[in-house]
Parts: C-alpha cells; structure tokens; sequence
C-alpha cells in the first residue's frame, strides 16, 4: 500500500477528510497486520506455565487488566500522540528518529557531509530558542566521539531487533492460526499436521515475495478489516454471553490483586502479556506510507476498541470455563459453529501481519545499507509505480530458512512468545530512548520533560523487558544472539566504511597534479566520457592516479561522481545532483556530487547516465551564461572562495536552457551559505561554503542578448557550444565507469580486536556480498575496476 514519491514527503495528502479516511482503511492491512493477530497467542502464552486459571478468576482478570492498561499507555499514549509527531519529513522508524537527532546535533558518523546539505527543502530544522538546560544537552553530545558510537549503536540494535522480529513474528503468527485444527484433530494428528502446514504456508509466503505486495496489496486491508470484526464481534458475544460483568477488570485494582497472589510467577507471565503490543512500532516504522492523521484515526476508532473487546471477550468466556492449560486459548472461546471460518480468516491475517514485517524488514535493510551501516546486497524494486516496494533475495531465503527452523525448532507458542517479546520490547526501549533525545535537541523541550517521558514509558518497558530476559533459556536467547550477531557484522562494516574514507581523503592528490597531466607527460585523452567513482566530495581520488599511472590515458571528458546519502528520508530529484567544474573549461573535467534519501531509489545504469550528461549540458550552459553577468566564475580558470583547489557547485535541476534570454535571481547571504536560484524554475542554485556574513537580500537581473554581434559575445557563445558539443560526442563514444577494487588492511601495530574486525571480518562480508559498490547495474564492457589495497 506504499504511496507514489510525491505522496511520500509532501503535505498533500492530509488536505480532506476523503483522503485521509481513505488512507486510514489503508492503513489497516500495511500498519495493523501485526498487531490485530495479537489475540491469537496472548493468553496462550501467558497461561502457558508461570500461572495457573484458578476458580476465583483472579489471574484472568489481572492479565485482563494489564492488557488493557498496556494497550492503552503504549500504542495510544506513546506512540499515537508523542512518537508519531517525532516525524521527519513524514517518515516514521529508527532511522528517522537518528536522522532528525544528526540534524539537530553534530554525531553523525556519516563521513562525506557538506554544508550545503543543509539547503535541502528536505532538511527541514525546527528552530525555535533553544533553552539553556537543551543546549547544555547538545553541547555534551556533541564534545564526546564515545557518545556518537554509542548513539549509533543503539541505533543499529533497534534495527537488528526490527529483523529479529521479521524472523519471529511470521512463524509465531502462522503457527498460532493453524494451532486453531487442535479443536477439530485428535492429539495424534495434531501434533503431525501443524508444524508441516505452517511450513508450507511460510515457505509460500516467502516463495511470494519476488512478485511485490503491490499484485496482492489490494486484499491486504478487507481482511485486516474482516478480522477485526470478526473478533471484536466474537468478543460482544462472548461477553454478553458469558460474563457481562467482565468489564470491571479494567481497573488496575485486578492488576494489583494479580500480583500479590501470583507474585514471581505474576512477574513472569508479563512475559506473555507484553505480546498483545507486538506490532505497535509499525505504527510509527510505516507512517511514511500514510499521514498521522490516518493512523491515529484507525487506530483510536477501530483497532483499539476490536482488540479491547477480543480480549475482554476471551476473559469472559475463561471466567466460566476452567481448563486445564492447555485448553487456555483464542480458538475455545469461538463458537463451534463459526469456528472454521474464523479459523480461515484467521490464517489469511497472520499471512498479512507476516508480509507486513517481512516488507518492513527489507525496507530497514536498505536503509541501513544506504547509511553505509551493512553489507551491500541485490535490491530488486517489484513495482514501477509504487514507491518503495523492493525485494532482497539473499535476506528472503535467510529469513525463511531461520523461520522455518525456529517454527521446527521450538514447536510451540511459549518458545516463540519469548523470543518474539524480548525483540518488541528492545525495539521499543531503543525508541523510547531516541524520542527523549528529539523531545530535547529537535522541539527543544526542557529536559525535565523528556526525562518524564523516558522514566514514564522506560519504566513501564524496562518492566516487560526483565520478564522477557528471566526466560532466557526458554527461547529469549535467539534474538539476543541475532542481534549481536548482526550488530557486530553492521558495526564492522561501518567501521570499514569510515576507514576507507579516511584513507581516501589523507591520500588524495591536488588539482595541480590533475591539470599538469598531458601530451608532455604521455599522457593521452581519449574519445568518451570517463566516470570515476569515489567517496569524496572534493580533490582527486588516488584510485585516478593509480588508474592514469598505470594506463597513461584518460577520456577526454572526466566526471568525478559522488553518490552520498544524506540524513534525509527523501532528496527532490531537482535537488539531487551538485555540479562543478574541475579546473578550466578546456580541461573538460567536471565534478557530481548525487545526493540521496535514507529511503530513496537509485537509478538504474541507463537513466542516471543519461541523466547525468544532461545535468552536465545544463550546467554548462547555466556556467556560461553566469559567466555574462557575475565575475565570480571559473571561465578563466578563477577559483572561488569555497576551495582553494576547485570551482564552486551548483543545484542543477531539471531545467532546459535552449531559448532562454534572460534570468530573474534573487538569493539570501546567510551565515555559512549562499543561495542563488531560480524563480522560474526553483531548480537551479549556487552552493557556496563561505565564512559567516550578515544577512542581505539581493534581487539581481541580467539579460542575455542573442542579437549582440560584439566580439567577446560571439568568442563566448563559440566556446559554449564547442564544450557542449565536445560533452555529447564524448557521450556517443562511450561511457566507462571506473570504480575502485580495494583490499582493506589493517596497519601494522593494530589492536588484535582491529585485526580481526577489518582483514577477517570486513573481507569476507566484501567478498561475499552481491551488490556492487556503487547502485548501478554497469555492463561488464563499460567497467574499469582499479585494484586498490587500503591499509587503516
């Protein structure tokens, strides 16, 4: 159900009641899967050994009770009325609460930032004043580099537990819907038919995923819808029915009761219990897809009353009928008559609840390989029109291979209750802690009232979370071991990562070297357009030097690419690439910097080169034309203030410059930065690092007159159309795209720990990876890989 790219980030889509109620139904099978199958296996779980279902009812309506308040404190308090406000730009998960605290404060460890980054339309900062207690804050963060990894860390473990619970919740959603024949089957069945039924249900589920949720997304929310009345429907007849007085469990009174008789036991059904919020970080993980609106509104008026219901109707029917505990479950509570549709539309919403997560967890894996924080893999994009739907097979079949295992493995719903909280309740301690952080240094609160929301929330998850690690050995070890296993292996690669750029940027080589190089020197410039790939946002690479000193040859025109990430969900496509000069005009070198979302698409090998020598064409005509009316040019080979070895870059939108005469430009000198653009098009601005100035607003026009016969015109015009003539033959004589193929090495004298991590660790996952360095499908005719060994 993922919006197109312009709904997405902008506002438009809250502008009538129509679209957001729309989006609300919607909203219902991409965001609610998860956390409406819940009843399933909550009382299950809880009743499973800790606690007995005594005559006096008071286990059942204490776990009644804390249910309720549960549901009510977390999914309604914390995340439909402070989480989800904590967007950025419209965007919900980890690694935008991250984004928005980078933003705000200076620990990011992403290495290639640049000032004008800031200038995004996309990096929106709040900037109320800041109080004296919230600077103090920042200021600590900021001084200390231990806080920036430990930051990050944290970061990286919410992600891995997200994973963990994509691994979980599909073999404990599929197998408690299943667990439903147990009523209908002898024992002896029982125990042959639901494990194979639930694994080949997983195995379809996952064997589906090449296709995209966009062929079947349609169904997603009728039966999300269905189920949700089917249970809050069963739970009015079960109350009605059974015990009309069950209602009076909601006072927390029952909760205290149950914990004075229960005692440790009580403690460790909490375990159980906390299994009725699974789902509610998806709230907040897909509100990009969605608005807030829309998720609050079928949350607060739907989902919440049909849970409520269901379990108070589970209650209901177990305060008549005393089991034994086996017997304690969803299923005994529905109707025989109705119980095998119910069994059915039970089934078909696990599967919902289950490509929820599993969706999710390759959307998080992207982001994280996209922030430099894993190992490059194949991203397959299902759908042309919907955006954000992709596929990553290598993550696919490990999580049904790991799923299907944990379904064989633990064989029933305590096990898998453990592991499946412990990974919920991480995911939403981590949340807790980065909402803090954007309460103080993003909406600049005091941080009395941050610390009230972390102590408040943190405590109640700190509460579950106890319960869930005393079960250790009852299944809470897996995701505790896959999320050190993956913490390590996203740690090491980053690590890599920040290395190799540092190498890069102590071993890069001048523009004078760059500009001596020609026929004196043997050095030949050969027809087509070379694209050397690199980290760096400014100077020459060394993997170039390498590339000229062992082939003494270079295509007549050089583009120095750059893919960057940027601390944003989304970068507008006339925003995305950043375009300079490299030397004079006549040494026909240029510099791209293409700057990308947390939660953008790349470009396929074909439209971004394409695009690419456009964006060039455009520039140069843009360069020339400035060249007219403003003297701070690099026409003349002139370098301007924002670095002394190259000119300065310009915001190259989607603009044509054929027939335009004349210009309009109005820009602010602000601290930091200069802002020329467009008015026209809002495409096309200078970015210029400088030192800090007073605000001045300009408004500056220059025409360009083509009927002028001046020599000096006319010299202008021939020299222009020669480069741009130059830049599309160069074009027809083929593109090669250079890329770096290094060897990473620790130094001698390194740490053992260091060793390990970057000749063992980093180089296997390199080695082992299928995706490219760089997002692109390069034909193997067009790729020149120069062999580089780094050593850190």
């Amino acid at each position: 159900m993922d919006l197109d790219y312009g709904k997405c980030w902008g506002a438009s889509r809250k502008d009538s009641w129509k679209t957001t109620l729309l989006l609300a139904y919607q909203s219902l099978g991409v965001v609610y899967g998860d956390l409406s199958i819940s009843p399933l296996y909550v009382y299950k779980s809880t009743f499973a050994e800790d606690i007995h279902h005594s005559e006096t009812n008071e286990e059942i309506f204490g776990v009644l009770s804390f249910i309720f308040w549960t549901l009510t404190l977390v999914p309604l308090f914390k995340y439909v009325f402070v989480v989800l406000r904590a967007d950025d730009n419209g965007e919900g998960g980890t690694f935008a609460l991250y984004s928005l605290i980078c933003r705000h404060a200076k620990v990011s460890l992403l290495p290639n930032g640049q000032v004008t980054d800031v200038a995004l339309s996309t990096y929106k900062l709040e900037q109320p004043p800041e109080t004296k207690n919230s600077s103090k804050v920042k200021l600590v963060l900021e001084k200390y580099q231990s806080l920036h990894t430990a930051l990050l860390i944290l970061v990286l473990l919410g992600t891995c537990m997200v994973i963990g619970d994509g691994l979980l919740t599909p073999a404990i959603s599929v197998f408690s819907a299943v667990s439903g024949l147990e009523l209908s089957m002898s024992k002896d069945h029982h125990q042959y038919a639901v494990i194979p039924i639930t694994c080949f249900i997983l195995v379809c589920l996952f064997a589906l995923q090449h296709y995209g949720t966009h062929r079947v997304g349609f169904c997603f929310a009728p039966v999300v819808l269905i189920w949700l009345l089917c249970i809050s429907t069963l739970g009015l007849y079960n109350i009605f029915h059974w015990n009309p007085h069950v209602y009076q469990a909601l006072s927390p009174y029952y909760m205290l009761k149950f914990l004075k008789k229960t005692r440790k036991g009580g403690w460790m059904s909490l375990g159980g219990i906390l299994l009725c919020i699974t789902g509610s970080e998806a709230m907040f993980a897909d509100l990009g897809h969605f608005s807030y609106a829309a998720i609050q509104i079928a949350f607060t008026f739907l989902v919440y009353p049909a849970l409520t219901l269901a379990y108070m109707g589970q209650a209901a029917y177990l305060s008549r009928h005393h089991h034994s505990i086996h017997k304690i479950g969803f299923y005994v509570s529905v109707p025989e008559s109705v119980r095998w549709p119910v069994l059915a539309v039970a089934i078909l919403a696990s599967v919902v609840g289950s490509q929820a997560i599993i969706s999710g967890t390759f959307s998080i894996i992207n982001q994280s390989q996209s922030l430099g924080c894993f190992p490059r893999v194949k991203v397959v994009h299902t759908s042309d029109k919907i955006h954000g739907q992709i596929y990553i097979p290598e993550i696919n079949w490990t999580l049904m291979i790991l799923c299907i295992a944990v379904t064989i493995g633990f064989r029933d719903t305590k096990h898998m209750g453990n592991a499946s909280g412990l990974a919920v309740m991480a995911v939403m301690l981590v949340t807790t802690c980065l909402t803090s952080l954007v309460i103080i240094l993003c909406w600049h609160k005091p941080p009395i009232v941050a610390l009230c929301f972390l102590l408040f929330f943190g405590s109640i998850e700190l509460m579950y979370f106890s319960a869930s690690m005393i079960k250790f050995l009852e299944g809470a070890w897996l995701p505790i071991l896959l999320a050190l296993f993956l913490v390590t292996v996203m740690f090491v690669w980053h690590y890599a990562t920040i290395k190799k750029y540092e190498y890069d940027l102590h071993n890069k080589v001048s523009l004078e070297w760059l500009l001596a190089l020609g026929p004196s020197l043997g050095i030949a410039r050969v027809p087509g357009v070379g694209l050397v790939f690199t980290d760096l946002t400014s100077g020459i690479p060394a993997n170039f030097s390498r590339f000229v000193t062992n082939l003494p040859a270079f295509h007549r025109v050089l583009v120095f690419v750059c893919i960057k990430s940027v601390p944003v969900p989304f970068v507008p496509p006339d925003e995305r690439y950043l375009v300079g000069r490299v030397g004079p005009p006549a040494h026909r070198s240029y510099r791209c910097i293409v700057r990308y979302g947390y939660r953008d698409v790349h470009q396929d090998v074909d439209s971004f080169e394409s695009e690419l020598i456009n964006r060039l064409a455009d520039f140069i005509l843009y360069d020339w034309h400035k060249s007219r009316g403003i003297t701070d040019t690099c026409i003349d080979g002139s370098r301007s203030g924002a670095s002394s070895s190259e000119c300065q870059l310009a915001v190259i939108g989607t603009v044509t410059f054929s027939g335009i005469t004349a210009f309009d430009i109005k820009g602010s000198i602000q601290p930091a930065s200069v802002s020329v653009g467009f008015l026209t098009t809002d495409s096309i601005s200078d970015a210029i690092e400088m030192e800090p100035v007073s605000v001045v607003e300009r408004r500056v026009r220059f025409a360009i007159d083509n009927e002028s016969e001046t020599d000096t015109r006319s010299e202008t015009d021939v020299r222009l159309q020669e480069e741009v003539q130059d830049l599309y033959a160069a074009q027809q004589a083929g593109t090669a795209f250079i890329l770096g193929h290094t060897h990473v090495r620790a130094k001698q004298g390194s740490s053992l720990l260091k060793r390990l991590a970057i000749n063992f660790g980093y180089n296997f996952l390199r080695r082992n990876c299928r995706g490219p360095d760089v997002a692109l499908k390069v034909p193997p005719a067009s790729l020149l890989e120069v062999g580089m060994v780094y050593v850190v």
